[in-house]
């Protein structure tokens, strides 16, 4: 028997053992202090509750369930939920309580389980971090010695115990602790802050050549009396967490740094910024020559023979390296050598350390020697190959960099290699759609301009992406001169062959003699028929890149009224330059770009003074400097210049700063007005009595100018367009003669239908008088007025009197 006051065994009561009186029914009566201490239960908490709700219970199927009379002798095992809910090992006794009348309670000795002992679990874990742990663990002094430390670290694996206890960590790692390091632990062991993740690069005393990272943590030790015994140090190598991280890092950048044009040299060169002093010290790109123009060399291996051109190369400031070949530079690499092995099968090559035992140095002797002297000691060679095809490749050399190139380097090199070689496989696919863009453009467009003598013209055509920009100079009848600009939205052989038949439908146009805003309308319901005709068939048609929408500027020159007349259809307005300096746009408003649906464009006529510069030109002239470029235009045009062609040529120097992206177009005229004694003119009745007369006044106006020989034939073309008006025009008529490149002559009534030229058969009587004006001449045509048409003819100048 045992009393409350007993141990289990009957023994003096262990103050180590909690006790708990029960009632009959199972409620606690009574709570020790011992009790508190094991579970954390307050008594005012605990009695009058039952001790079987402290019982964890079980997961099904693993019950070791307690018995319902727990045995007198001995005890059991059981787990208790303590006041934190976290399950306490705890051994169970139970005995009962012996009353006046019998057993009627019950008393419960409850100890911490045997091995659940929190000293044994510390010096476990203290035993585990300083012989087991992969983690460095250095508990210090406050002098900063080594007091204890984690000897299964793989900092000091392998370094003896007398080598480091009692030294000063700074004198053990001194690579790791530096100045800034030992600050930091020392700052711990004065202010009790704690240092968490500082990360340190240095050599470890087990690998003294080796460059590591390292994430300290650091923490104050200190007594039950608050006093500082020391600091307690944890070092976690993350060198290959931080390896793998900056790798990742890198080709993130990679992705979105490169390839960023369609430029094939800024693309070699983006791959040497992202790499050079990260994975590298120097790289050079070379790729080959065939697909810097453009061309698409053939799949697989490449011959050894192959041409390259430098596209980029980079390197530290630190490195000394000077390139073997400057950018745009070809050369070719010796034979064999690891850069022809590795584009023989297409396999990057690793060279961890370049030596005197290197054989291959031999037969590439100007690059050996530029190594030795930047002391390149590591070297990669990694091909550059997209869609099937090789297009060069790139060599990365480490010289300051300690530590040679491993594969870890080479897989990153590979996977920036593959993804700049698209970017340049791009470029070179542009390239080659511009050149072809280039030289059909270069074919559609004016080789030179065409004889007149209305205008002094010079222009300036600077292509950029192969843009759909024109420019023509298109003789009118009557001395008069159209000079037109225009551009294409987008750019590539599309833009290209748009602006080729937007051309030929001007000078179609141009030849019908309409006025500058038919001319541009009837362009507009060209390019909406381009657009329909070119719809796709289906929704993802790769053929269908942009709108079909252009700008466009006509203006016609007549040097007889010195009239210019001007239409544009969202293009900017051409600039008038007087010649007392003052410089305006001419008075014409914008109109709709063509293709787009708006108001019908207008055409507004303006009086200029002999001399006088007409400017035309594209968006791209004025757009590289937005805010002021117009305004630094028509400076330019307001200086005196000697001839046209050094007005054009200064504007291009003002207004550009280096290549544009986009097209340039710029167009100068300088005015000039005809003599007045180069034109003649008379205004008849329409009598049929006037047609002698009309001939006599043509005859003498010839000899005047010493073209009588012309006067035989002029007579004839005189007497039947003015018997031509008469017959058919009602009101007067007027003759005008023009002695220009060659002498044109003019026949204009008030009626607006047009002549036709007929083939009569012989048994007519009539119908002949156009088809031998048509034989006389070598053009003639028929143009409308405000009032009605004029027809016109020009003959060819005897020789000599041009």
């Amino acid at each position: 028997m045992t009393t409350p006051g007993e141990g289990p065994d009957g023994d003096a009561p262990a103050t180590s053992q909690a006790k708990v009186v029960l009632d009959a029914d199972g409620k606690i009566t009574e709570w020790s202090a011992q009790a508190e201490t094991l579970l954390g239960y307050r008594s005012a908490e605990m009695v009058g509750q039952p001790l079987t709700s402290l019982l964890v219970r079980p997961e099904p199927g693993t019950e070791t369930a307690v018995p319902q009379a727990p045995p007198v002798s001995g005890g059991c095992r059981v787990r208790l939920r303590d006041r934190s809910g976290l399950p306490v090992e705890a051994e169970w006794w139970m005995r009962p309580c012996l009353g006046a009348e019998g057993p009627v309670a019950w008393v419960v000795f409850l100890a911490r389980a045997r091995g659940a002992d929190p000293d044994d679990f510390d010096r476990a874990v203290l035993d585990a971090l300083l012989t087991e742990s992969p983690v460095g663990l250095y508990v210090l002094d406050t002098d900063l010695r080594v007091v204890r430390f984690n000897s299964a670290s793989p900092g000091v694996r392998g370094v003896r115990a007398e080598d480091v206890v009692g030294r000063r960590v700074r004198e053990l790692a001194p690579t790791v602790v530096t100045d800034t390091t030992e600050h930091l632990l020392r700052h711990v062991l004065s202010t009790g802050e704690p240092v968490i993740d500082f990360v340190q690069q240095g050599r470890p005393p087990a690998d003294p050549g080796g460059e590591h990272l390292f994430s300290l943590s650091a923490f104050r030790l200190g007594n039950s009396a608050g006093e500082t015994l020391g600091v307690a140090t944890l070092a976690i190598d993350v060198t290959e967490r931080f390896r793998y991280k900056e790798g990742l890092e890198l080709l993130n950048d990679a992705s979105t740094r490169i390839g960023t044009t369609l430029d094939l040299t800024r693309t070699a060169d983006e791959l040497a910024e992202t790499v050079v002093g990260r994975v590298t010290d120097a790289v050079s790109v070379d790729v080959f020559d065939s697909v810097h123009r453009g061309d698409a060399p053939a799949p697989g291996p490449v011959p050894s023979e192959v041409t390259f051109r430098r596209a980029a190369f980079r390197a530290i400031e630190t490195a000394g390296f000077e390139a073997a070949y400057a950018i745009g530079e070809t050369s070719s690499y010796g034979f064999p050598t690891p850069i022809t092995q590795c584009l023989a099968d297409l396999r990057p090559r690793l060279i961890p350390k370049v030596d005197e035992g290197c054989e291959w140095l031999a037969h590439d002797p100007l690059r050996t020697d530029r190594m030795r002297a930047a002391r390149v000691h590591s070297l990669m060679f990694v091909p550059l190959a997209a869609r099937g095809v090789v297009l060069g490749v790139a060599t990365f050399y480490r010289s300051v960099t300690r530590e040679p190139f491993d594969e870890d380097d080479l897989t990153i090199a590979r996977e920036i290699a593959a993804h700049t070689a698209l970017g340049l496989d791009n470029a070179r696919r542009y390239t080659r759609e511009r050149t072809a863009a280039l030289v059909l453009k270069n074919s559609l467009l004016p080789g030179r301009l065409p004889a007149q003598n209305a205008v002094d013209v010079a222009f300036s055509h600077l292509p950029g992406h192969a843009g759909g920009s024109w420019y023509d100079v298109i003789p009118l009848s009557g001395a008069r001169v159209a000079l037109v600009v225009g551009d294409v939205a987008g750019h590539g052989m599309r833009a290209v062959a748009t602006m080729g038949r937007l051309r030929a439908a001007t000078h179609a146009l141009a030849a019908l003699d309409l006025a500058p805003d038919e001319v541009l309308a009837h362009l507009d319901d060209l390019i909406v028929r381009f657009a329909e005709e070119g719809r796709p068939l289906a929704a993802n048609d790769p053929l269908d890149v942009q709108p079909t929408t252009a700008t466009c500027c006509y203006a016609v020159y007549d040097p007889v009224g010195r009239r210019l007349v001007v239409a544009r259809a969202g293009h900017p307005a051409p600039l008038l330059a007087h010649p007392d300096g003052h410089v305006a746009p001419a008075d014409a408003p914008g109109g709709p770009p063509l293709g787009v649906e708006g108001l019908p464009f207008e055409a507004r006529r303006t009086e200029l003074p002999e001399g006088s510069l007409i400017a035309l030109f594209t968006e791209g002239l004025v757009r590289q400097c937005r805010d002021e470029g117009e305004a630094r235009l028509r400076r330019v045009l307001a200086q005196p210049h000697a001839n046209v062609q050094e007005a054009c040529d200064g504007v291009i120097y003002s207004q550009l700063s280096g290549q544009s992206e986009e097209d340039v177009v710029l167009v100068l005229a300088r005015t000039r007005a005809l003599p007045e004694d180069q034109v003649a003119s008379w205004t008849f009745p329409g009598d049929p009595a006037i047609v002698a007369t009309a001939r006599t006044l043509a005859d003498h106006q010839l000899a005047n100018w010493g073209l009588s020989d012309l006067a035989f034939t002029t007579e004839v073309i005189v007497s039947e367009l003015v018997t031509n008006a008469i017959r058919y025009a009602p009101g007067t008529i007027r003759v005008r003669l023009i002695r220009d490149r060659s002498l044109i002559c003019e026949v204009t009534d008030d009626s607006s239908a047009a002549p036709h030229l007929r083939h009569p058969r012989t048994t007519d009587e009539g119908g002949r008088g156009l088809l031998l004006v048509a034989q006389l001449t070598d053009r003639w045509g028929t143009r409308h007025t405000d009032r009605g048409k004029t027809i016109w003819t020009e003959q060819p100048l005897p020789a000599g009197t041009g």
